[in-house]
C-alpha cells in the first residue's frame, strides 16, 4: 500500500446525527399534531384528561412537541445542525425534567408550585423528559462516518492504476484535524 501527504479526510453522505434529528423531529410532530386532535385549543395551559399511555397532553404541550418537531426537521439539513438540535434537546428537556421534579414534588418541597403547571406535567412525564435529554446528547455526540480518499498518482510515478490507493476506503475515527489545505469539492 502507497502512502501519501495526499490524502483527504472528509465527512461521507448522510450522517447518523441527521438521521436521527429527522426521526425525532417527525415523532415530535406527529405526536403534537395527535395532540391538538385529542385536547383542541381550549383551556391551553389546564389539565386535560386526554392522555398518551400515561403521558400528560395539553394544548401547550403539543405546542412545545409541535415546534420541536419542526425545529428537528428544520435542523436535519446539515450535520452540525443535527448536533445543535440534539445540544437543544439535551438542554431544554433536562431543565424541563428538573423543572418537573420540583413541580411534581420528587426532589423538593414543590418550590415552583406557584409557578404553576402549564405543561400539565406528572412523574411519568418527567421520566420521559429524561429519556429525551439522553437521546439529545446522543444526537449530539454521535460519530460522523468519514471516508479518506487519495488522489490519483500521475503516470510514470511508479504505481500502478489497480492500487488500493486510488480507492475510497473508510477512515479510522480519530482525533486529529482535517488538512488545512482543502481539495477541489471537499468540504469539512
Amino acid at each position: 500500500m502507497v502512502h501519501t501527504q495526499d490524502a483527504r479526510i472528509r465527512v461521507a453522505g448522510l450522517q447518523p446525527a441527521q438521521v436521527l434529528a429527522a426521526v425525532v423531529g417527525v415523532v415530535f410532530l406527529v405526536f403534537g399534531v395527535i395532540g391538538f386532535a385529542r385536547t383542541g385549543f381550549s383551556n391551553f395551559t389546564g389539565h386535560h384528561v386526554a392522555e398518551f399511555w400515561r403521558f400528560s397532553a395539553n394544548p401547550m404541550n403539543n405546542l412545545v412537541h409541535v415546534v420541536t418537531g419542526l425545529v428537528g426537521l428544520l435542523l436535519a439539513f446539515g450535520p452540525a445542525r443535527a448536533r445543535v438540535f440534539g445540544w437543544l434537546l439535551f438542554l431544554g428537556y433536562g431543565v424541563l425534567f428538573v423543572w418537573g421534579l420540583t413541580i411534581t414534588g420528587v426532589v423538593s418541597a414543590r418550590l415552583f408550585e406557584n409557578a404553576g403547571n402549564p405543561l400539565d406535567l406528572k412523574n411519568a412525564d418527567n421520566w420521559l423528559h429524561l429519556g429525551i435529554a439522553v437521546l439529545g446528547l446522543v444526537i449530539a455526540m454521535v460519530a460522523a462516518r468519514r471516508v479518506v480518499s487519495w488522489p490519483e498518482s500521475a503516470p510514470g510515478e511508479g504505481v500502478d492504476s489497480s492500487d488500493e490507493s486510488t480507492r475510497v476506503m473508510p477512515a479510522q475515527r480519530s482525533s486529529s484535524r482535517p488538512p488545512e489545505e482543502h481539495g477541489p469539492g471537499l468540504t469539512y
